[in-house]
């Protein structure tokens, strides 16, 4: 492997709903041909849903690896060295984006990516930081030492869902990121997490550090963190269940037999009732098409992806030790009644 050139790697950051899996599948569609790329997605919950969603998105040219359950550099058995390196020796890949959880702390991963394991492999490029506006006026997002640092350690800044923002956020934001220092290489204004492939390849300053570097979150979930659950064989309305909580919020997340059916309206309905989620994705068998189910805070949307291993769904809330049971009688309630045995 150190024969060969080092390999252009991004990392692509951003809180909990930003929209980094988006701005993923963007860029992907502009990969040149020919090239091969590779992603690795850490998922916040035990079930990942961003690795499908990008392989759905992708081709035979991009490989995606996951690691679900929190975040990947804080985990005693080093998942993400191993991981990476799998990956890379698999595929030898022309570039690797690294998306870690909306709640990882870059600076450890960016740590690990200069270290030892990586220094004569990888080519570390940009950091690219998606933020919303409508975060930097939560205090209960400023308040959370990763997000400021996901801000203070990223070269290039991209406001995302400024179509949604109110101006006044909008224009004190970017206020804010002016102002910090070291200053970025650039910062923009986008939607729908639209990022043109060139900034991948943006000026970097090796001045940046973070302001809370033992800012780290800890799981508790039962599992450490791992390339997403180990599946041999599921029944029919018997979904597998994994449950995690991280600051102060708590993720549940189910995995359903490829033979499951769902309503689609039903579906709808239950993910915009009165449930208080932080985070909502998920990936429908409902038919005659696979649907993917996207809402942050009160806004839901549903698109057709061409996803088809099975139904999955990540729920994450800002309620510790929520009871899940009577959620999932609701989800359970919204499959179709099988047609024969």
């Amino acid at each position: 492997m150190t024969e060969r050139p080092r390999i252009p790697t991004n990392l692509i950051t951003g809180f909990l709903g930003v929209g980094k899996t988006t701005a993923i599948r963007h860029l992907i569609s502009q990969k040149p041909a020919g090239q091969r790329w590779a992603v690795l997605v850490n998922e916040f919950g035990e079930v990942g849903i961003d690795g499908a969603i990008i392989e759905a998105a992708g081709s035979a040219d991009v490989a995606v690896s996951e690691i679900a359950g929190g975040c990947f550099c804080c985990s005693s058995d080093a998942p993400i060295e191993f991981s990476l390196m799998e990956l890379i020796r698999q595929t030898l890949p022309d570039r690797v984006l690294i998306e870690p959880t909306g709640l990882g702390h870059p600076a450890k991963v960016l740590d690990t990516l200069r270290g030892p394991w990586f220094r004569s492999v990888l080519d570390l490029r940009a950091t690219v930081c998606l933020a919303d506006p409508a975060d930097y006026a939560n205090p209960r997002v400023t308040n959370v030492e990763v997000f400021q640092d996901q801000l203070h350690m990223a070269d290039v800044v991209v406001v995302n869902k400024v179509d949604r923002a109110k101006q006044a956020e909008l224009d004190a934001f970017l206020t804010y990121l002016h102002g910090l220092f070291p200053p970025k290489s650039q910062i923009l204004t986008t939607t729908q997490g639209r990022l043109d492939l060139s900034l991948l390849d943006a000026d970097i300053s090796p001045e940046r550090v973070p302001l809370f570097p033992d800012a780290h979150p800890t799981s508790t979930s039962p599992e450490p963190a791992h390339q997403g659950p180990q599946i041999s064989f599921l029944l029919p309305r018997h979904p597998l269940r994994k449950e995690s909580q991280q600051e102060g919020r708590a993720a549940c997340g189910w995995i359903f037999s490829p033979l499951d059916s769902f309503r689609k309206v039903d579906l709808f309905e239950l993910f915009s009732g009165s449930l208080e989620v932080h985070r909502l994705k998920g990936v429908f068998n409902v038919g005659q098409e696979w649907l993917l189910y996207n809402r942050v805070g009160g806004d839901l949307t549903c698109d057709s992806i061409p996803y088809r291993r099975d139904s999955r769904l990540e729920i994450i809330l800002d309620q510790p030790d929520y009871d899940w049971n009577d959620f999932e009688r609701l989800l359970l309630n919204c499959l179709r009644v099988p047609s024969s045995p």
